[in-house]
């Protein structure tokens, strides 16, 4: 039953109407009774007319997140059921293809499903509940998780800063079924990665980046290699299988660097003579522009710089300045993979980055191929913020 009406200000029902599904505290006008945080209410606009039907979080700018546009669907099990299988159904291509054993399973908002992450491991599943929405109604998406995957086990990694801004604290740990093991063997394109989905980072995989590891290995074929950010090594592990030379990991984490060795090993590249520093990217590349040293591809995948809006600034700053370096340490025909996952960034903008690096660095660049997040990582057409991976494929002479 709802028991609070959401009226809008004047003007201010446009998005809704194209089914943005976000709806900010400033759009508001007034409440209509007395809502509990996570309830479900109804978006009327200001002559009372109903808009939509969302869960409200009161801790949040993001005042109410909707779920549904129709007045007579109702927000019950049987609507979280009908989400999880739409999702699940539209995963149908990858959940048959046998070289690949790990994918994203929902989406959040471009998924109908606010606020929640699931990632398929194998036959496991780890799943972020990022919003009131989800967490409020986490126990009816578990039991429709289990009835459409019938996983083994599924385990919460509700850890990241987009929790505490609906005010919810981080939690991690066992949801449903067995404890996954500490390495979770998965398949990828055929090739095997082991994965830590208790502490590895986002849910243990960068699931988004399945198709720009394929799509650079016609790049690397006995070329020396530089991949920063390197993380557990996926790119690397793509490029020895496609015949690279000597391939240099450049991350923060020992850790991380470990886990990348096993991943070589696993695929049976122990007898590279590969490298793993221990390093601050920006602080490496920086010592090897003064030591003239040069690399025939190089590959840039960073963390989010910019979280905001606010951030896009000294983020774009902080793009240029490692592509600029990347650039300069290229020997001439040289392939540099560069991404942005920064949601505020868009391609347009990640694109002009490039362009001021590529002056300032007095190098000749071609676009050679746009890179994104794979098809388990949909992007609504109504919410271009669920765009927020981009690449290129460049060459720099």
């Amino acid at each position: 039953m709802i028991t609070c009406q959401v009226i809008l200000k004047k003007n201010r029902e446009k998005s809704i109407i194209n089914r943005h599904p976000w709806i900010y505290s400033g759009a508001i006008q007034r409440m209509e009774g007395t809502p509990q945080n996570g309830d479900v209410v109804d978006v009327w606009d200001k002559n009372a007319r109903f808009l939509a039907r969302g869960v409200i979080s009161l801790r949040s700018q993001i005042r109410v997140r909707i779920l549904t546009w129709r007045h007579d669907e109702a927000i019950n099990s049987d609507f979280w059921q009908r989400r999880v299988k739409r999702a699940i159904d539209g995963r149908a291509a990858l959940a048959a293809d046998p070289r690949t054993s790990a994918y994203r399973l929902i989406h959040a908002e471009a998924d109908g499903l606010p606020g929640l992450i699931v990632d398929k491991y194998g036959p496991w599943l780890v799943a972020q509940f990022l919003s009131v929405a989800a967490e409020r109604h986490k126990n009816a998406i578990i039991d429709a998780l289990t009835e459409h995957t019938a996983p083994q086990g599924i385990y919460e990694r509700s850890d990241t800063y987009t929790r505490e801004l609906e005010g919810l604290v981080p939690v991690t740990g066992p949801l449903w079924g067995e404890i996954p093991p500490d390495r979770i063997e998965i398949e990828e394109n055929s090739l095997r990665f082991l994965v830590d989905v208790k502490a590895g980072q986002k849910t243990g995989f960068f699931l988004d980046q399945r198709d720009s590891r394929r799509r650079i290995m016609p790049y690397v074929g006995g070329k020396e290699v530089l991949n920063t950010f390197s993380y557990s090594g996926g790119f690397s592990v793509y490029a020895a299988a496609a015949n690279a030379g000597r391939i240099m990991n450049v991350d923060t984490s020992e850790a991380a660097h470990t886990l990348a060795e096993q991943n070589m090993w696993l695929n049976g590249f122990d007898e590279r003579d590969d490298i793993y520093a221990v390093a601050d990217a920006f602080e490496l590349l920086r010592a090897y522009r003064d030591q003239r040293w040069t690399f025939d591809v190089i590959i840039l995948d960073p963390p989010k710089f910019a979280r905001s809006a606010k951030q896009v600034q000294s983020a774009s700053r902080g793009y240029k300045d490692i592509n600029l370096l990347a650039m300069k340490l290229l020997r001439p025909g040289g392939i540099l993979a560069t991404f942005s996952c920064s949601g505020a960034i868009d391609a347009g903008l990640f694109q002009k980055i490039l362009f001021g690096a590529a002056v300032d660095a007095k190098r000749d660049v071609q676009i050679l191929e746009h890179l994104h997040q794979g098809s388990d990582h949909p992007i609504s057409l109504t919410f271009p913020e669920s765009a927020y991976l981009k690449g290129f494929i460049c060459r720099v002479w």
